[in-house]
């Protein structure tokens, strides 16, 4: 790599860990480049403003993760609801350590950011739907597999999966520890295996 762009990429990967330790108000410029070793020059010479880094680290967050989605075992089975139950499942181991190492970078950065800095939270939105985006073929597919017609959409079903998760990490923070998390998302598998077994129990109840 060269080391023009590997200083890049260590303010980028500092700006990840950063925001999920502190939240993105809090951290400085001076903090990004001492966790990043490089130095304050480097940081505008690639970032006008924190504001600009904060962006590129929306970005960043989606690259890093959609490689790490993407190379997930769920994607192997067979049948599309599986592969929607996989997914849930994946996510649900990784959640483990600290919970600065499974929180999400654009969940916590939006919720700072959304009133004041739009194009933050337009960078946020579109890794968040973007990612949401990855489950909506498969959910599609398991309904028409089982046949199922329902007032709800794949898309919406996507959404409400972030939603729960995006949930999960506020809980998780506010407790101060992962369990709480870890049964949010044991009750999304229960709500998604529900939906596709018995659906109209469901509606009835919505």
């Amino acid at each position: 790599m060269p080391k023009a762009r590997a200083a890049k990429e260590k303010l980028l990967d500092a700006a990840l860990s950063l925001i999920r330790e502190k939240g993105f108000s809090a951290m400085t410029v001076d903090d990004l480049c001492a966790r990043a070793g490089v130095t304050k020059g480097a940081f505008f010479h690639y970032f006008k403003s924190k504001d600009e880094l904060g962006v590129a680290a929306a970005e960043h967050w989606s690259a890093v993760t959609g490689a790490l989605f993407e190379r997930a075992p769920y994607h192997d089975a067979e049948d599309p609801l599986d592969r929607v139950l996989g997914y849930i499942e994946f996510r649900r181991a990784l959640l483990r350590g600290d919970i600065p190492e499974f929180t999400c970078v654009v969940g916590t950065m939006v919720q700072e950011t959304y009133g004041q800095y739009p194009q933050i939270r337009d960078a946020c939105a579109a890794s968040i739907f973007g990612h949401a985006g990855t489950l909506t073929d498969d959910i599609a597919e398991a309904m028409t597999k089982r046949g199922l017609v329902a007032d709800w959409t794949a898309e919406s079903l996507a959404a409400h999966s972030q939603a729960v998760l995006q949930g999960a990490f506020i809980l998780a923070k506010a407790k101060n520890e992962v369990g709480v998390a870890i049964e949010s998302v044991e009750h999304l598998r229960r709500y998604v295996e529900l939906l596709f077994t018995h659906p109209s129990t469901v509606e009835k109840k919505q």
